[in-house]
């Protein structure tokens, strides 16, 4: 199909966030529970933890190599500036998702409560450290970083641990521990669903905090991100939309709702990541304190025809990914029931 006549740069842009948010709501919630691990004092406990995501983790991980293949075709120069600048940001991504992996299947190789004390920290650490690096990399795009004329990184590696990266990482995991607590408390029953119920108000408290804190430092020191809410009012229902669905979290949890809660929680974090892509748009690299070095939607993307080509592989494709991924939860749907076979 020829879709030559409609702005691709500007679909892909869309999809690709798409493709981003579908990753973080289901992977968000598995690492999580991942932060919250050891919380669960004892090996029962943390075994219902790991299986309440045992069928599952692997598989909301393909929306990451997803979206990082479709950024890779449709915006190469973005691919690499941020591929060689983040260079060590990401392999220390993958290493903490290379042991969360590995976390998970040795735990339950060996009896020994030190071997499983180790690897239920390696665990929760790995999945804190694995969302603060995406944290920091999404403050880091808000806030611009440093590149040169031939569309290189400028900085250092300890540049991009600047205070409002860091406060960007840490609302990251505050979001993620909240979305994690609402999964546990969906998939467990007894005495753990009551001890993960006492902790949502909590990691609730804590993101609002966190959230306002980061809102209130971007309409300080980065005003441009708002500029195209002024422009146009309308985009203020995306934010109002994120308002309204944080709030109705604890009210569905009152109630013992803990799907709609968790589907509450998804559209918060759904709406917060189009909040980002508005604030950026046009575009996805900001350079600071260079602008006209910046890599936009239009400048950095692939040839029409490229793109053109991979928009009919994503209609072809992204129903597949989709179809994938409600097979997998309703097989698995209901609470976790520990038995022979799990973690």
């Amino acid at each position: 199909m020829d879709f030559t006549f409609l702005d691709l740069n500007l679909i892909w842009f869309v999809l690709i966030g798409v493709l981003f948010s579908g990753y973080a709501m289901l992977d968000g919630f598995d690492l999580g529970v991942g932060a919250l691990h050891l919380l669960m004092k004892t090996d029962h406990e943390r075994r219902v933890s790991i299986n309440s995501i045992g069928p599952v983790w692997d598989g909301n991980e393909v929306w990451l190599v997803t979206g990082g293949g479709a950024l890779f075709a449709a915006f190469p120069d973005v691919y690499a500036t941020l591929a060689s600048g983040f260079y060590f940001a990401v392999m220390l991504l993958l290493m903490s998702l290379i042991f969360r992996a590995i976390s998970i299947e040795f735990r339950s190789k060996h009896h020994s409560p030190a071997w499983r004390q180790f690897w239920d920290v390696s665990f929760s650490v790995s999945s804190i450290v694995a969302t603060l690096v995406l944290g920091i990399a999404l403050g880091n795009l808000v806030m611009g970083i440093p590149l040169g004329p031939d569309k290189e990184y400028a900085g250092t590696f300890l540049g991009l641990f600047n205070p409002y990266a860091l406060l960007v990482g840490v609302t990251t995991v505050a979001l993620f521990m909240m979305h994690g607590a609402i999964y546990l408390c969906l998939k467990t029953e007894g005495e753990i669903h009551e001890k993960v119920r006492g902790w949502i108000n909590n990691c609730i408290i804590f993101f609002i905090i966190c959230y306002a804190t980061t809102t209130m430092a971007t309409l300080v020191y980065i005003p441009e991100m708002a500029e195209k809410f002024r422009l146009s009012p309308v985009l203020f229902l995306i934010p109002l939309v994120n308002m309204l669905a944080i709030a109705n979290i604890p009210r569905e949890i009152y109630h013992g709702r803990d799907l709609l809660a968790l589907l509450s929680s998804c559209v918060a974090m759904t709406a917060l990541i189009a909040l980002f892509g508005v604030g950026i748009f046009p575009h996805i690299v900001l350079s600071n304190p260079l602008p006209e070095y910046s890599l936009t939607v239009y400048n950095a993307s692939g040839s029409q025809k490229s793109l053109n080509y991979m928009l009919n592989i994503a209609v072809i494709g992204i129903p597949f990914v989709l179809s994938y991924t409600v097979a997998i939860y309703w097989i698995f749907r209901g609470k976790v029931e520990l038995t022979a076979d799990s973690y």
